[in-house]
């Protein structure tokens, strides 16, 4: 069974940091200085999760508020825990956390080859495709109604 935590200390960073690097950095090729930034630290303007399977850390995401949108960023899963599901509890767990901050509307940068994933989680595209590291992406959004 899949769970997820917030991150609260730099241990579990390095560890969300290390799954960045092995997916972002080194299968798809974005280059180092891109993938870190400055909301790689822990403080409340930006919230880091792994999301565990079978005890081991195998995916990772963050949020940060921007506007009236949560936005969510760096979404990863090991290549060999991509068939499990587990993208999902990702998505949905950042979802919850923005909830208990009143944001209902959720933005992320998604590539292009994963557009349909976002759809069944109910996103919709509202950008033309556009390259961000050499790989397409595209914005696609979500807003829940309250109530």
């Amino acid at each position: 069974m899949a769970s997820y935590k917030i991150i609260q200390d730099k241990n579990d960073l390095e560890k969300a940091k290390a799954i960045r690097l092995a997916v972002f950095v080194e299968e798809q090729g974005v280059p180092l200085e891109d993938e870190f930034d400055q909301f790689d630290v822990l403080e409340d303007s930006c919230q880091h999760i792994l999301v565990y399977h079978e005890g081991e850390a195998v995916g990772t995401g963050r949020i940060r508020y921007v506007d009236d949108y949560a936005k969510l960023e760096r979404i990863c899963m090991l290549e060999q825990y991509r068939k499990y599901g587990l993208g999902s509890v990702i998505i949905s767990s950042l979802e919850e956390i923005a909830k208990q901050t009143d944001k209902r509307k959720y933005k992320l940068h998604a590539q292009v080859q994963a557009k349909g994933f976002y759809e069944k989680l109910g996103y919709k595209g509202i950008s033309d495709e556009f390259d961000e590291d050499g790989i397409p992406h595209l914005i696609m959004e979500k807003q829940e109604n309250v109530g």
